[in-house]
């Protein structure tokens, strides 16, 4: 297989519901219509990107077993040659599924080794895939399990998600700190904010333009744009539609305005890896190294 730069791009944000799991597939689909080879491993117990793409979540060994090194990354992999025929994966996309089996992960792992770093455990996986992928999508929990938590420190970049509402911004900035954290000298100091993506916005609601607003200015770098990016997506039934078929909407409705949103998205987000070099600090918080 082709030698690649894998960037390895963690989604999430601390608080469930903001369209991080739409936002991970679509970005790997929409990347993989540009011709880079994805990968969408699915880190949460909620198996949201598993069943987004139309796996069954307890017919395949995945997340759970290579966490506990009972198997390989490449041994768990669905990718277009995976049988049954019904799954049908978005063009240049291979995924690592999940299951609620990963609800017991943590006591598995104690189990074995009492003195085991939970932060530490995508690390190795993850090296083995390096070169295999132009992008590695870690798509998280909601909240502080150890594969999100082991997200940030395995992770060379961070890409926060967030709807224009109260509550999701509270999420988002304990995702800043838990950058903050991550980038401590023994663990991450490497990490990067990638940006931040809001979903679910409607133009025509006030209150949404008003906290979207405050998203740009929170990201402003001084000096420099905002880390917010700059396509926003549009709340639309055709999203979740394509959820229930365990497609993306590149599979069901190509031509739709936020299929050519996440075209547009994932152009600016390979944009700013390009950018590897510029700096930067948002509100005290540093985004780049």
């Amino acid at each position: 297989m082709e030698d690649r730069n894998t960037q390895v791009i963690a989604v999430g944000n601390q608080k469930g519901g903001v369209g991080k799991t739409t936002n991970a597939v679509h970005l790997a689909a929409a990347l993989g219509q540009l011709g880079r080879k994805c990968l969408v491993w699915d880190l949460d117990m909620n198996h949201g990107a598993t069943l987004h793409l139309g796996i069954p979540p307890e017919a395949f060994d995945g997340t759970f077993m290579v966490l506990t090194e009972e198997r390989t990354p490449e041994e768990v992999i669905i990718d277009e040659t995976t049988d049954p025929a019904e799954i049908e994966l978005p063009e240049n996309v291979d995924v690592i599924p999940s299951s609620r089996e990963l609800e017991r992960v943590e006591a598995v792992l104690a189990a074995k080794d009492r003195f085991y770093d939970a932060r530490r455990i995508l690390i190795e996986p993850i090296q083995k895939l390096r070169g295999k992928y132009d992008y590695i999508f870690l798509d998280t929990a909601p909240n502080a399990t150890a594969p999100t938590i082991a997200s940030y420190v395995a992770a060379d970049w961070f890409i926060i998600s967030v709807i224009p509402e109260s509550f999701a911004l509270n999420g988002m900035r304990e995702c800043l700190k838990d950058i903050r954290r991550a980038r401590q000298a023994e663990l991450n100091p490497q990490l990067q904010l990638l940006g931040v993506i809001v979903s679910g916005f409607d133009q025509r609601i006030s209150l949404a333009r008003q906290y979207t607003a405050e998203i740009q200015q929170l990201f402003a770098i001084e000096g420099g744009p905002s880390r917010m990016f700059n396509t926003t997506i549009s709340r639309a039934a055709v999203v979740p539609r394509a959820q229930k078929m365990g497609r993306t909407l590149f599979q069901t409705d190509p031509n739709h305005k936020v299929a050519k949103q996440f075209a547009a998205l994932a152009k600016e987000l390979e944009d700013r890896v390009a950018q590897r070099g510029m700096a930067g600090e948002v509100k005290g918080v540093v985004v780049n190294g």
